[in-house]
C-alpha cells in the first residue's frame, strides 16, 4: 500500500475511534485541571497530615477532588456513550488492519466501560476523607485506554502494545501510594510482569519468523504449513502475558500481594477490566492456534480454580481471600473457553460481563463493611456486623453466594453455562481432560463454600471482635451504587436473557 493510501486509510479510521480520541483528550484536561486547582504545597501538607484541617485548605482539597472526580466519571459516560454508538456504526478494520472494530469489540469495550465507572463511583462516594491520591484517575483512564486497544488488536504487534499499556497503568496504580506494602506489591507486579511480558514478545517473534506475518488472520494458513511442536512452543510464549492478565497459573504469583497492597477501588477494577479485555485477546490468538491447545488450556484451568480455592481456604485478610478468589475464577473462566466451541465461547463472555457485577459489589461492600476504614481489612473484623449493619451484611451475602455458584444468583447460571459447554465439548471429543475439569471443577465449587460462606457465617453468628467501635450511618450514594449491583447479581439469573441475547449477536 502507498503512503498516500495509508494516510488515507488512518484518517478514514478515526471515524470509529471516538472512545479512544475521547479518553485521550480527558486525560489530558484532567492532568491540566489538578495542575490549575490542586492547593498549595502548604496546603497539601495540611491536608496530608492526619487531623490538621484548616477550613480554607480543606475547601481548597475538597474542591479540587471534586472537580477530578466529576471530570473522570463525565469522561468515562461520555466514552460509554461513544462505544455504544460503535454498535450501529459498520464494521471492519482500522489503521491499516492492525485493529478491529466488530460487536465483539463494542461489546468487551462496554463492559471494561462500566467496571470503570463502578470503580470512580466506589472510590468517590465511599472513600471521600481517606487517602487515595488523586493521580490515580487519570492512570485509571490510560488503563482503560489500554483495554479498548486490547480488544480491538487483531495484530501481534498492536497487542504486545496494548498489554504493555494496561500492564505500565497498573504497576503504577498498585505502587501509586507511599506505603511500604504498596511499593512490594508493585515491585512484584512488575518484576513478573516484566519477565511474562519478554516471554510474550519472544513467543511473537517465533510466530512472526514462521509465518512473515504480524496479522492474526493471515498468521493461520501460514501456521499450518509449519512443524507442530514449534508452533506449540511459540503459542505457549505468545499465550504468556495473556495468562498473566488472567491471573492463572502459573502467572499467577503477583496477584494476592498487588491486591492487598492497592487501594480497594483500584482491586476491584485489576479483578475485572484487564481480565476481560484479556479474554477476548485469549480467544482471538486461540482462533489461529491448532486444536491441540485445549489439552494444556484445560490443564492450567484445572490448576487455577484447585489453587485458587485451596489457598483462600487459609486466608485471614478479605482483600487476599479475594485475590486468590479472582484467580479460582479465572479458571472457572477459561472452562468456556477451553470448550473450543461457539457456546463455550458465549459462556465465558456471559461469565466475565456478569462477574463485573459480582466482584465490583464484593468489593464495594467490604469497603463498607470496613468500619475503621483500615487497608489491612482481616475478615475478623466482620463479625458481629449483621446486626449493626443489616443491610450491606444482607447484600454482601447474596454476594458471597454469587461466588460460591449458587442459586438464586447469576453466579449460578455463569457455572452452569460454562460447565454445560465442556460437557458438550467433552461428549463431541472424548477428551479425557475435559471430563477432569468437568467433575474436580464442580467439587471445588463445593470447596469454595467454606471461605465464601465463612463471611455470612461471621457477620450473622459471632459476636462482635471489638465493642469500641462507634456507630457510622452509611451515605446514601454508596447505598445506592451497592443496591444497584447486588439487584443486578440476583435479576440477571431470573433474566440472563438480557445479556445472553446481546452475546449471541456477536
Amino acid at each position: 500500500m502507498q503512503l498516500l493510501d495509508q494516510l488515507n486509510d488512518s484518517i478514514l479510521s478515526l471515524s470509529g475511534f471516538w472512545p479512544e480520541i475521547a479518553l485521550l483528550v480527558a486525560i489530558g484536561i484532567i492532568v491540566l485541571t489538578d495542575l490549575v486547582f490542586m492547593p498549595r504545597s502548604e496546603d497539601r501538607l495540611s491536608v496530608a497530615t492526619p487531623g490538621v484541617f484548616l477550613p480554607a485548605n480543606a475547601g481548597a482539597a475538597t474542591r479540587n477532588r471534586t472537580i477530578q472526580y466529576g471530570l473522570s466519571l463525565l469522561a468515562v459516560l461520555v466514552t460509554g456513550a461513544f462505544v455504544i454508538g460503535q454498535g450501529s456504526l459498520e464494521k471492519g478494520y482500522l489503521f491499516n488492519s492492525v485493529l478491529l472494530l466488530d460487536n465483539q469489540a463494542v461489546f468487551y469495550k462496554f463492559v471494561v466501560t462500566l467496571a470503570a465507572g463502578f470503580a470512580i463511583l466506589h472510590a468517590w462516594t465511599v472513600r471521600p476523607k481517606t487517602a487515595i491520591p488523586l493521580d490515580w484517575l487519570p492512570l485509571l483512564l490510560s488503563l482503560l485506554l489500554g483495554l479498548y486497544l486490547m480488544a480491538m488488536s487483531v495484530n501481534l504487534l498492536t497487542i504486545y502494545l496494548s498489554i504493555e499499556l494496561v500492564s505500565i497503568s497498573s504497576y503504577l496504580l498498585t505502587a501509586l501510594s507511599t506505603s511500604r506494602k504498596a511499593s512490594e506489591g508493585g515491585l512484584k507486579y512488575l518484576l513478573f510482569g516484566a519477565v511474562s511480558s519478554a516471554l510474550m514478545l519472544y513467543g511473537m517473534s517465533l510466530l512472526y519468523g514462521l509465518t512473515g506475518t504480524l496479522a492474526l488472520p493471515d498468521t493461520l494458513d501460514q501456521l499450518s504449513r509449519n512443524d507442530s511442536l514449534v508452533i506449540y512452543v511459540a503459542g505457549f510464549l505468545t499465550l504468556a502475558g495473556i495468562l498473566f492478565k488472567l491471573s492463572l497459573v502459573p502467572f499467577h504469583v503477583w496477584t494476592p500481594d498487588a491486591y492487598e497492597a492497592a487501594p480497594t477501588p483500584v482491586v476491584a477494577f485489576f479483578s475485572v477490566g484487564p481480565k476481560a479485555a484479556a479474554l477476548l485477546v485469549l480467544m482471538r490468538v486461540l482462533t489461529i492456534l491448532p486444536a491441540g491447545f485445549q489439552t494444556p488450556l484445560a490443564v492450567i484451568a484445572l490448576a487455577s480454580i484447585t489453587f485458587g480455592n485451596l489457598s483462600a481456604l487459609w486466608q485471614t485478610d478479605a482483600k487476599r481471600l479475594l485475590a486468590y478468589s479472582s484467580i479460582a475464577h479465572a479458571g472457572f473462566l477459561l472452562v468456556g473457553v477451553v470448550a473450543f466451541n461457539e457456546t463455550g465461547f458465549e459462556a465465558a463472555t456471559f461469565y466475565v460481563a456478569t462477574y463485573v457485577f459480582i466482584n465490583m459489589a464484593a468489593f464495594l461492600l467490604i469497603d463498607l463493611l470496613n468500619q475503621q476504614q483500615d487497608e489491612n481489612l482481616t475478615i475478623q473484623k466482620f463479625s458481629g456486623l449483621g446486626t449493626r449493619l443489616p443491610f450491606l451484611s444482607a447484600a454482601l451475602t447474596v454476594v458471597m453466594i454469587a461466588l460460591t455458584g449458587l442459586p438464586p444468583t447469576v453466579g449460578f447460571t455463569a457455572k452452569l453455562l460454562a460447565f454445560s459447554s465442556l460437557l458438550e465439548a467433552y461428549q463431541t471429543g472424548g477428551n479425557p481432560w475435559l471430563l477432569a475439569l468437568f467433575g474436580i471443577g464442580l467439587l471445588n465449587a463445593v470447596v469454595s463454600l467454606f471461605f465464601y460462606l465463612r463471611i455470612p457465617f461471621l457477620l450473622y453468628f459471632r459476636p462482635a471482635s471489638t465493642t469500641d467501635l462507634p456507630h457510622k450511618t452509611t451515605p446514601l450514594s454508596p447505598l445506592i451504587l451497592a443496591s444497584v449491583l447486588t439487584l443486578a447479581v440476583l435479576l440477571l439469573f431470573f433474566k440472563p436473557d438480557w445479556v445472553l441475547r446481546w452475546i449471541t449477536r456477536l
